[in-house]
């Protein structure tokens, strides 16, 4: 669970950074630039190899970068119409699709759909919210459902270099919004944008990759609901929005059913635990 908290803040954190980018900045071009700089790190710290892979690896690759360009830059497009919080409730309807799907149709079901009822409580239903924005979140939200199933695929028998060239690819998949008419950073936003890739993108995607891997999809898809919850929070701290008691029931719900399928998690899941650290030692080590 930690992982995925840690992915969440890091998510959410970094589009707080970024949204104020948006008044001189086209959010397209600013998620662009991210994954730029996301890639770069982790190029530099991962060094993949590019030599000795098959079509077949190199498909799912091209996949999982695809699925991350996407749903950069449609998270960013609603961030810019929708609140915070909304935007990353929306985006949360991909995993608990994914959830849904990989939970037994036993009393285990009611932990993916007791998540959505905080997502609801939390995104607060039928207050006026831009129809574009929501569109664009609910697009970023299959996007999130694509990349979810497409890294836990890639990571159960690969390591974190499979995801530096995804990242690679989703910043070429980008590259025509570098160069077009629509915004160019200024002086004053390479760093933010530095900052928010490395975070947003080196660190949260790392650990949703780590955490696939150890723990499964299911797990890991109904922990993204702890995405809203930390979009609400942080859009309360940084952007000055109000928490209700709506908010806050919602996100208690949210990490009550978080915690319960984390604590419940299959016998499979266990038992990649121990495999997927050594793996994942041995990586690092080897790096």
């Amino acid at each position: 669970m930690a992982l995925v908290l840690v992915s969440c803040t890091a998510v959410q954190g970094s589009a707080a950074l970024a949204v104020p980018l948006f008044d001189t900045l086209h959010p397209a071009v600013a998620a662009a630039w991210r994954q730029v700089f996301g890639a770069l790190v982790l190029v530099a710290l991962l060094r993949p190899r590019v030599r000795g892979r098959d079509r077949a690896e190199w498909l799912a690759i091209a996949l999982l970068g695809g699925a991350i360009a996407s749903m950069n830059v449609l998270f960013y497009l609603a961030a810019d119409r929708l609140p915070l919080g909304i935007a990353a409730t929306l985006l949360y309807l991909g995993p608990f699709a994914v959830a849904a799907v990989h939970t037994g149709r036993d009393w285990r079901l009611l932990l993916p759909l007791s998540a959505l009822a905080g997502v609801v409580l939390v995104s607060r239903p039928g207050a006026g919210a831009d129809l574009t924005g929501t569109c664009l979140g609910l697009l970023a939200a299959g996007s999130l459902a694509a990349y979810t199933l497409t890294s836990q695929r890639l990571g159960r028998d690969g390591g974190l270099d499979r995801l530096a060239l995804a990242a690679v690819a989703s910043a070429l998949v980008l590259s025509p919004l570098l160069l077009s008419s629509i915004g160019t950073p200024g002086p004053g936003q390479w760093l933010t944008l530095a900052v928010s890739g490395a975070v947003g993108i080196g660190l949260a995607f790392s650990c949703d990759f780590v955490a696939l891997r150890l723990v499964g999809t299911r797990v890991v898809a109904t922990l993204f609901a702890l995405d809203p919850v930390v979009g609400a929070l942080v859009g309360a701290v940084a952007l000055s929005q109000q928490l209700d008691v709506r908010t806050i029931a919602g996100i208690v719900v949210i990490v009550v059913a978080g915690g319960v399928t984390t604590a419940l998690r299959e016998g499979p899941g266990r038992a990649a635990y121990g495999p997927g650290r050594a793996r994942l030692g041995e990586h690092l080590s080897s790096g």
